[in-house]
């Protein structure tokens, strides 16, 4: 039996180090470089809008209210907005949002903030939109620290930036009288990060009455990523359940300990396997717990289980793989008991991303293009999990552009960010919700 937990332990630690990898990667590098290029039609829309004398005003203005965005983003990473608890921000933003202009604002039953900003005919919404919350728990220091022109702190560009550029484009179109066809919501969403498991988002598509036609999501940095691809995940809470006792005076129990070990084993063992062709699929056990004594048998195991790819296919198919390895490992352990009831299993699923995408030639990923290329970036398309995996998976066009400047240090406490000519972002977006809005 020793030697089986040490397998086990072996395989764990290689998976978490190598699927942690993995998904910092996939989330937070930026994409492969290729030239993509939009088509003529998109080019010279954009083109055309940049000749508008009002577009031309914002355009420039967005230099002009850097510092106004920065002190913004200052103000907004201060205020904690740990998971699930976002109201203290969200009133903040609501109340910002007022400020620069909105015809109406207000906060719905989950907390997401919305701001509307009518348009001419209104037969058409677009949402620009970046998320309220942040990785970290209430206690943390959220102060802003600054180092230079260097701003540090734990959520300061993921995702408070992005909640600082949305309200400067609003601030800005206010500003130089820039109209729009179609009604544009400005939204700061709750539950982006984690087990908040894009609770905010869904709720907007859940809304009666609230049809979205385009949505475009602001998370990430720099000016040049277009994600238009959404990485779906499932992720559960195991937990195996079994009387407990003394190690000694009860011995031959059952024990939760040794049915999550084989879980593992069994689970990584097939995964391995399957992941190695198809689509690009990852898979993580990331938190194990239980027991309360070296000389007790535990009453309960658990652990905390991710998986990811952007081809549904693939990811119903690892996570059969998972489901039929804790069964597996259920009936094994019963097996061996001696004396006493049986280990139960509880597997909830407390994460649900779901997979999609829009293909290149949709025009908003085209306008994205163009925009880009027209502010001087190298447009760059990849994959995420995002905001947008929700309008992806009910065939709304959307995508999720970064918020401008450099940064590092993404969900941890020495996170910074530095603008290094972040109104370039601000430029593509307002552009490409203009083209998609329609300008007045």
């Amino acid at each position: 039996m020793t030697s089986f937990f040490q397998v086990c332990l072996l395989s764990f630690v290689t998976l978490v180090s190598l699927s942690a990898q993995a998904q910092d990667d996939e989330e937070k590098s930026p994409a492969k470089k290729e030239t993509v290029v939009a088509a003529k039609q998109y080019t010279d829309q954009i083109q055309a809008l940049t000749q508008k004398s009002n577009v031309k005003k914002a355009l420039a203005m967005f230099p002009e209210r850097e510092a106004w965005t920065r002190q913004n983003l200052i103000t907004l990473t201060e205020i904690p907005a740990p998971p699930f608890m976002e109201e203290k921000r969200g009133r903040a933003y609501a109340d910002m949002l007022r400020a620069a202009g909105a015809d109406s604002v207000w906060i719905d039953e989950v907390g997401n903030v919305l701001a509307k900003r009518r348009g001419k005919s209104g037969k058409k919404t677009v949402v620009l939109e970046a998320h309220l919350d942040t990785v970290f728990p209430e206690e943390t220091d959220v102060k802003i620290k600054m180092r230079g022109d260097t701003l540090y702190a734990p959520g300061v560009g993921d995702d408070t930036r992005g909640l600082a550029m949305v309200l400067t484009i609003l601030d800005v179109m206010e500003k130089t009288g820039v109209e729009t066809d179609a009604d544009v919501l400005f939204i700061g969403t709750v539950g982006e990060e984690g087990l908040g498991d894009l609770r905010g988002v869904k709720k907007l598509f859940a809304t009666p009455g609230l049809k979205i036609d385009s949505y475009i999501a602001i998370d990430g940095l720099g000016s040049t990523s277009i994600t238009h691809r959404g990485l779906g995940s499932h992720r559960y809470l195991v937990t195996f359940k079994g009387p407990g006792g003394h190690s000694s005076g009860s011995f031959g129990l059952v024990n939760p300990h040794g049915a999550l070990g084989r879980a593992i084993y069994y689970f990584t063992q097939d995964a391995d396997k399957f992941t190695k062709q198809g689509v690009r699929t990852t898979y993580n056990v990331g938190i194990v717990g239980g027991g309360t004594s070296v000389n007790a048998i535990p009453f309960e195991s658990y652990m905390q289980v991710d998986m990811r790819s952007e081809s549904p296919e693939q990811l119903a198919g690892i996570d059969k793989l998972f489901q039929v390895a804790v069964q597996r490992a259920l009936r094994e352990e019963n097996a061996m008991k001696r004396i006493g009831p049986d280990l139960t299993v509880d597997i909830e699923m407390v994460g649900d991303r779901p997979s999609g995408s829009i293909d290149q030639s949709n025009p908003l990923v085209q306008r994205a293009i163009a925009a880009t290329t027209f502010v001087g970036a190298a447009p760059a398309l990849r994959v995420g999990s995002t905001n947008s995996n929700i309008p992806f998976s009910k065939g709304v066009p959307a995508i999720t552009m970064g918020a401008g400047g450099k940064g590092g240090g993404a969900h941890a406490l020495s996170e910074w960010w530095l603008n290094d000519k972040s109104y370039l972002a601000m430029q593509r977006t307002l552009l490409v919700l203009l083209a998609e809005a329609g300008l007045r």
